[in-house]
């Protein structure tokens, strides 16, 4: 296991910096300069320009931008934005919170949800509640999570005057992005689950089991559900990267502060040391959630541990 470990770990350092270089020579490539959204181009000396691009150290070639960068990375420093001035690491400290926040609270939405319709439509095969769980799931997959989240706006804000429009402060103003977003990620793990219980309450063991004179309940949820999750696992890791990831739009319809907001602002200013920091900061949250989903294989199904131990002992178990 730890050999294991550590060859993820490798791997997913090798992700991280992939991905850095990745949109650091996207950024450079993109048509505009960061130095047309700090000054009037028009009314400002070309002298003063080229001092503000030398000052920047966006005059420099490509590999020479890109060592810098790395330069810096390696000291813990991840630059300073183009248009504030301000240290690009406190700035997303600073953002973090609301992010956090709402990418949790739609992940616990999506787990309560997606898993209890996924586990009841499939032990109600073909009943009222598997078509209402099927109906949720295909609903969820099939919604862009922009439309959809202008939609509960319109109605519960717009409408019924039941929630804020915009901000970031207290429940009430968490209550429907979380919702958009829970909603979405709930889809796809009724499906999931759904297809995965069925196939596991199939499986010969479940009849040896309620031969045996096990309760329903006790095949279904102690046997049956703990084997069914492995599939769900995967989905539910990278469902915590597309939580983040949606917090993009989410911050933008309901004018939410956070990191998702902070890049967007970014991306259209080419204010390249906050992009380039908060694409680093989604890349290792990505890569700790692949590992724990790695990780949590080997508790959940003991058929991993097994197929390790059999690598380590050079194919005989001891």
């Amino acid at each position: 296991m730890v050999r294991v470990v550590i060859g993820r770990i490798v791997s997913s350092l090798l992700v991280v910096v992939s991905s850095s270089v990745l949109v650091f020579v996207i950024m450079y490539l993109l048509p505009g300069d960061p130095i047309d959204s700090m000054v009037n181009v028009a009314a400002t000396p070309p002298e003063v320009i080229a001092s503000l691009r030398h000052q920047l150290g966006v005059d420099k070639p490509l590999p020479q931008q890109l060592a810098d960068y790395f330069g810096k990375l390696l000291r813990g420093d991840l630059g300073t934005s183009l248009l504030t001035s301000e240290p690009v690491l406190p700035k997303i400290a600073a953002q973090l919170p609301p992010t956090l926040e709402l990418a949790a609270v739609s992940l616990a939405i999506a787990l309560i949800v997606g898993l209890a319709l996924g586990v009841l439509s499939a032990i109600h095969r073909n009943g009222p509640i598997d078509w209402i769980a099927r109906f949720v799931g295909l609903l969820g997959i099939s919604m862009p999570n922009f439309w959809s989240g202008i939609l509960l706006l319109l109605v519960f804000s717009i409408r019924l005057g039941w929630f804020p429009a915009m901000g970031s402060d207290g429940w009430r103003t968490l209550a429907l992005p979380s919702l958009t977003l829970g909603l979405i990620g709930a889809g796809f793990l009724v499906r999931i689950v759904r297809n995965s219980m069925l196939e596991v309450m199939s499986e010969p063991y479940i009849v040896m089991l309620r031969a045996k004179g096990l309760t329903e309940r006790a095949v279904m949820y102690r046997h049956a559900l703990r084997n069914a999750l492995i599939p769900a696992i995967t989905v539910i890791g990278l469902l915590a990267g597309d939580m983040l990831a949606g917090t993009v739009v989410m911050e933008t319809v309901f004018a939410r502060q956070g990191i998702g907001r902070m890049i967007s602002d970014a991306i259209l200013s080419k204010d390249m040391p906050v992009v380039q920091g908060v694409i680093l900061f989604s890349a290792v949250v990505y890569v700790v959630i692949n590992l724990l989903v790695d990780l949590s294989y080997s508790w959940i199904d003991p058929r991993v541990r097994l197929r390790h131990k059999t690598a380590d002992t050079g194919g005989a178990i001891r």
